[in-house]
């Protein structure tokens, strides 16, 4: 009965999450339903396994999702993403669209953008370029989601993306773990998604389709109504670090700066991270965080994130002191940067406390048996779970925390047993997670789709080519080399 139990909590989150019902109230009554099932008590396990799970998440990792989100705003505010955008654009021209796309939204990102703030910002820049390329605008959301969703939040060593930094408390790791194999895989899925664009573009030209299809030009939709849409807004908050709501709060400057001020505080974001993670904190004294006072904790548990954090700070700092004229309504932009990393962190934490509670029942130790008994190894394993619960939860973030609370442990005293670098495990984990993330209900896909004016119909097929294919093979190309030479 635990497992039927645990079974139909989970579908009754899936199922109602995707009728867009909040996951803030359906996570604990899935957990409830799973506790009754196994017999224990419902309301002991809301307030002392679930919100004991939702607040660990929010107190780990609540500094990067407050500090992106606003990071993001004032970016976008500034006229900074608007400028990395043009910049890419006006450098490679309509000839290069999709790869101007495609590279716009890796920058934007891997310097520390928010997501669905980048979403908003690229659209714009796509649909202008598509149109003078004559390309169809089925393909934007895939574009926008390979330069954006893909490679620069699992792969890229020292992505800031939140979904790099969950792994770090539990396996001792640093953003630039194993940089060799996580840049392998970053080559892999973004030529993969090139190719894959290539050639449908090229399909769509010799068939004589066009940016609006068969039947010429056609007015591009709105992007406005995708963030005021309650179904989409539900939908993001368990997927990225920034609430759709607050995308038009504070006021965007008429005068963006040049390529060179927009650029310097994503760089800041990459310099200061790698500074922080293999230069400054290494050297560092912090024994005193063994004492009781801070949690008999452990520097190789909190350095990571402290890494990530300096380094959007710092972010913010620069990027306030460049464009010191260009946020007319300073209070504004940070209040919507700020408030808009609420929800999602939220979100994302009560996913986590179900896990929590899931974690805890007697039932699961079925499934933990029959997770770690996959054939392969631990890494296959691993590789799995974080793709299987990243799927059922619709959030990468969410799956891979899930899995990694209840398995983590686990999996570290078999990388000890069994001389697996935590390094590795650590990217075989970020990766996995942000494959099968992707499906039809995930919050990104809805969430680009609906700015982008798309359709599941028109578009879906090619995101599944470049954020879901390109992302599996590139994960077993590190798990082949992982598991052959260790981690590099």
């Amino acid at each position: 009965m635990g497992l039927i139990g645990i079974l139909l909590g989970l579908a009754l989150l899936i199922g109602f999450a995707y009728r867009g019902w909040s996951v803030l109230l359906l996570a604990p009554a899935a957990a409830m339903v799973a506790a009754l099932f196994a017999g224990e008590s419902p309301l002991a396990h809301w307030t002392q396994t679930f919100m004991v799970g939702t607040a660990a998440f929010v107190a780990q990792f609540f500094p990067i999702f407050l500090l992106g989100a606003l990071f993001g705003k004032l970016m976008e505010d500034s006229g900074s993403v608007q400028s990395v955008a043009r910049f890419i654009g006006d450098s490679l021209g309509p000839r290069r669209a999709i790869l101007a796309v495609v590279l716009a939204g890796a920058l934007v990102t891997y310097g520390g953008v928010s997501l669905f703030v980048a979403f908003f910002v690229l659209v714009p820049m796509a649909q202008s370029l598509f149109r003078d390329a004559n390309i169809p605008r089925t393909l934007m959301p895939a574009a926008i989601a390979l330069g954006t969703s893909t490679f620069t939040m699992t792969a890229l060593p020292g992505t800031p993306a939140v979904q790099n930094a969950i792994p770090m408390p539990f396996f001792g790791t640093t953003p630039f773990a194993a940089p060799g194999l996580g840049l392998i895989a970053a080559a892999i899925i973004l030529l993969f998604g090139l190719w894959w664009l290539g050639l449908v573009e090229r399909r769509a030209r010799r068939a004589g389709i066009g940016y609006g299809g068969t039947l010429g030009l056609v007015p591009d939709r709105t992007a406005d109504e995708a963030a005021e849409d309650p179904l989409v807004r539900g939908r993001a908050t368990v997927a990225g670090t920034f609430d759709p709501a607050e995308i038009h709060q504070g006021e965007v400057t008429p005068r963006p700066p040049s390529a060179f001020v927009a650029f310097l505080p994503l760089l800041v974001v990459i310099a200061v991270n790698l500074a922080m993670s293999l230069l400054i904190l290494p050297n560092l004294d912090l024994s005193y965080l063994a004492l009781d006072q801070w949690g008999n904790s452990s520097p190789a548990a909190v350095s990571g994130i402290w890494s990530v954090i300096v380094a959007l700070a710092s972010a913010i700092l620069v990027l306030r002191a460049l464009n010191w004229k260009r946020l007319p309504r300073l209070r504004e932009s940070v209040d919507a940067g700020l408030n808009a990393s609420v929800l999602p962190v939220v979100s994302v934490a009560c996913l986590v406390g179900f896990g929590t509670v899931v974690a805890a029942l007697p039932a699961f130790e079925m499934v933990r048996t029959w997770v770690l008994g996959i054939e392969g190894g631990p890494l296959v394993s691993l590789a799995v779970s974080t793709n299987v619960l990243a799927a059922l939860t619709g959030s990468a973030s969410g799956g891979l925390t899930i899995a990694l609370e209840a398995l983590g442990s686990t999996y570290m005293q078999l990388a000890a047993e069994l001389g697996i670098d935590p390094a590795l495990m650590h990217r075989v984990a970020v990766i996995g997670a942000g494959t099968l993330d992707s499906l039809p209900h995930n919050g990104a896909v809805v969430t680009l789709l609906a700015v982008c004016g798309a359709t599941h119909k028109e578009s879906y097929f090619d995101m599944v080519m470049v954020a879901i294919v390109g992302a599996i093979v590139a994960l077993v190309g590190v798990i082949v080399l992982g598991t052959l030479f260790g981690s590099f």
